[in-house]
C-alpha cells in the first residue's frame, strides 16, 4: 500500500463500479483500471455527441457498462446488487458551469438527488468497502483569497453547479455519520480536484476542447475571462490520486476518510490566456482574441487549492508541471487530429505517467 504502483497491482482482479464512466475523466478513469486488471462496472448516460472519449476508446467492448441515470434510484440500486463492487467511484454529474445556469433543476437533481441516490446504493451493497466520491474544487465558498483552498474551509457556491457540489458534500457526510460511519471494513472519501484537462474531452464551454475546435477549423480561440486563473491539471493527477485514495480506503479506512483535494503546485498559477497562448504553440498555429461584448456571467477570477493534506498524508504529488500538462494534452488532440488512434495514444499517456511515478 502506498504508491500508484501499488495501487495499480492491488486493483488486479477487483470488482470496480464506476458513475459517469461515459464522461470524460470516467473513460480515461475506466481505461486505466482496465489496464490494472480490475473487473470494471459503468452506469452512466450514454456519450454525448459523436465526438466523445469513452465511444473513440470503445469501452464497451471491454468493459461492462450500462446506461442509467442516476437519478433513477432502483436502477443504481439494482446495477449495484448485481455488480457487487468492492470499490466504487462516484463521477456521475452535470459538470458545466454555464450550463447549469441554462438548466439549473436538471444540474441540482443531478448532482445533488444523484449524491443521495448513490449513497443510498452503496448503503444497500454490502460488498462494498471503499467509496472515492468525486466533488469539485468549486465546492469551497470562492472569497477570492490569494492562498489555496484547504479540506477544512468553509463550502459553497454562487452559481447553481457549484452550489450544487457544496450540497453534494454535505450530502455526503451526513449520509456517512449517519448510516455507514459504523460499517466494518468500509472506507469513504470525498476528492476535489482542480480544472482537469486532457486529450478526450469535447465538452462545450470549456477551454481546451474550444480551443481545439477553433484551432482544427483554422478559426481564432475566442476568450471570455483571459485573465481568470485556475489549478490546471492533466486529468490523470487527480485520477492517480483517487486510486490510491481508494487503495488507502480499503487498507486503512479510519485514517483516510473524509475530504481530499488533488491539485497542482499552489505557485502554478496560470491564466486563461497562458492555457491558450500554450495551446497554440503546441498546435503549430493559430490566433487568439478576446471577446469583450458577450454578457459577463459571474465566474470566479482566482481559485486554487491547498494539497498539503495529500502531499504529507498520501505522499501524493502532481507529475507534471503546467508546460508538461499542456503538451501532453495538446499534443494528444494534434496527433488524433492527424490520424492517430485514440486508444494507443491514451494508453501512451497512462504508461509514460506510470513510468514518471515509479
Amino acid at each position: 500500500m502506498g504508491s500508484l504502483s501499488q495501487a495499480f497491482v492491488n486493483l488486479k482482479g477487483k470488482k470496480v463500479a464506476i458513475t459517469g464512466d461515459t464522461g470524460f475523466k470516467g473513460s480515461w478513469l475506466s481505461l486505466w483500471l482496465h489496464l490494472a486488471g480490475a473487473e470494471v462496472f459503468g452506469y452512466a448516460l450514454p456519450p454525448e455527441g459523436k465526438q466523445n472519449h469513452f465511444s473513440q476508446l470503445q469501452l464497451e467492448k471491454i468493459i461492462k457498462h450500462e446506461d442509467g441515470d442516476v437519478r433513477d434510484s432502483s436502477h443504481l440500486i439494482n446495477f449495484m446488487r448485481q455488480a457487487q463492487p468492492e470499490i466504487v467511484f462516484h463521477l456521475a454529474a452535470q459538470a458545466l458551469v454555464r450550463r447549469s445556469y441554462d438548466d439549473p433543476k436538471t444540474t441540482y437533481d443531478t448532482n445533488i438527488g444523484g449524491a443521495v441516490n448513490l449513497m443510498e446504493a452503496v448503503n444497500a451493497t454490502a460488498s462494498v468497502r471503499s467509496l472515492v466520491f468525486v466533488t469539485s474544487d468549486k465546492c469551497y465558498k470562492n472569497i477570492e483569497v490569494g492562498r489555496g483552498y484547504r479540506e477544512t474551509d468553509e463550502l459553497g457556491g454562487h452559481d447553481p453547479y457549484s452550489a450544487s457540489k457544496a450540497a453534494a458534500e454535505l450530502v455526503f457526510s451526513s449520509y456517512f455519520d449517519s448510516f455507514l460511519a459504523k460499517r466494518k471494513n468500509f472506507g469513504a472519501a470525498t476528492v476535489r480536484a482542480g480544472n482537469v484537462i486532457g486529450g478526450g474531452d469535447w465538452a462545450e464551454d470549456r477551454i481546451i476542447p474550444d480551443c481545439i475546435r477553433a484551432l482544427s477549423a483554422n478559426k481564432p480561440i475566442i476568450l471570455r475571462f483571459p485573465n481568470a486563473t485556475r489549478p490546471w491539471q492533466h486529468v490523470l493527477e487527480p485520477l492517480s490520486g483517487y486510486i490510491q485514495l481508494a487503495d488507502f480506503l480499503l487498507h486503512s479506512a479510519q485514517e483516510f476518510n473524509g475530504a481530499w483535494n488533488f491539485g497542482p503546485a499552489e505557485s502554478d498559477k496560470f491564466s486563461v490566456f497562458d492555457v491558450a497562448n500554450k495551446a497554440v504553440k503546441v498546435w503549430g498555429s493559430g490566433e487568439i482574441q478576446v471577446d469583450q461584448t458577450t454578457p459577463q456571467m459571474h465566474e470566479a477570477g482566482l481559485l486554487h487549492l491547498n494539497c498539503e493534506k495529500a502531499n504529507s498524508k498520501m505522499n501524493w504529488f502532481p507529475k507534471w508541471n503546467f508546460d508538461q500538462t499542456l503538451t501532453n494534452t495538446v499534443s494528444w488532440y494534434r496527433q488524433a487530429h492527424d490520424g492517430s488512434r485514440t486508444r494507443e495514444l491514451s494508453e501512451s499517456q497512462i504508461a509514460t505517467y506510470m513510468e514518471k511515478s515509479r
